[in-house]
């Protein structure tokens, strides 16, 4: 993924000076990218989530449109992007659990449990607690874990977006990791 794409930065500024078409042209633009950042997301996810990788691009479109931002360029655009995504996923697993209450009693036949993965999932809403609880103290270092893991961008992509330099991504990151570990290892 290219963060310096001239074509993406120079639509989401005029989007951002009040050209409402240019974000439907910017769409276009990065639509593969956005579906391979909700097709990573969605991987995460259990085996029976209900949302697919295009609807989740679309509907963190949909909530897009109503963010105010002053776009700097691709890989900030892309950084918007993912928390959106996130917040969704967010918000259907919050849905998930509210609806799993209120049907505790599943019974899964024996031909299906033997289906069920034993491999333990992360969490997503314990990684978003984590997230928040970590920002409001190292906000940075937050923006480090979203744009490498979320966005997938390299060491030195992530070091250009912040304008630092890789050595302090490659500490901040092994940092903000043992952090996150701790923190949802200990619940």
């Amino acid at each position: 993924m290219s963060s310096t794409d001239p074509n993406v930065t120079q639509l989401l500024r005029e989007w951002r000076a009040g050209d409402l078409d240019a974000l439907g042209k910017v769409i276009p633009l990065v639509y593969d990218d956005l579906r391979r950042l909700a097709g990573h997301y969605m991987r995460r996810e259990r085996p029976e989530h209900t949302l697919q990788p295009t609807a989740l691009v679309n509907e963190a479109y949909v909530r897009l449109i109503g963010v105010d931002v002053s776009w700097k360029d691709r890989t900030h655009f892309f950084a918007v992007f993912a928390r959106l995504m996130r917040r969704l996923l967010v918000d259907h697993a919050r849905a998930h659990q509210r609806a799993k209450r209120e049907n505790d009693n599943v019974h899964v036949a024996i031909d299906e449990a033997k289906d069920v993965s034993t491999k333990p999932r992360l969490d997503l809403l314990e990684l978003d607690q984590a997230l928040t609880l970590f920002a409001t103290f190292d906000r940075r270092k937050v923006e480090i874990v979203e744009l490498h893991f979320f966005v997938r961008l390299s060491n030195e992509e992530v070091a250009d977006a912040l304008d630092i330099s890789r050595a302090t991504v490659q500490r901040e990151l092994r940092l903000a990791k043992a952090w996150l570990k701790h923190q949802l290892a200990s619940g």
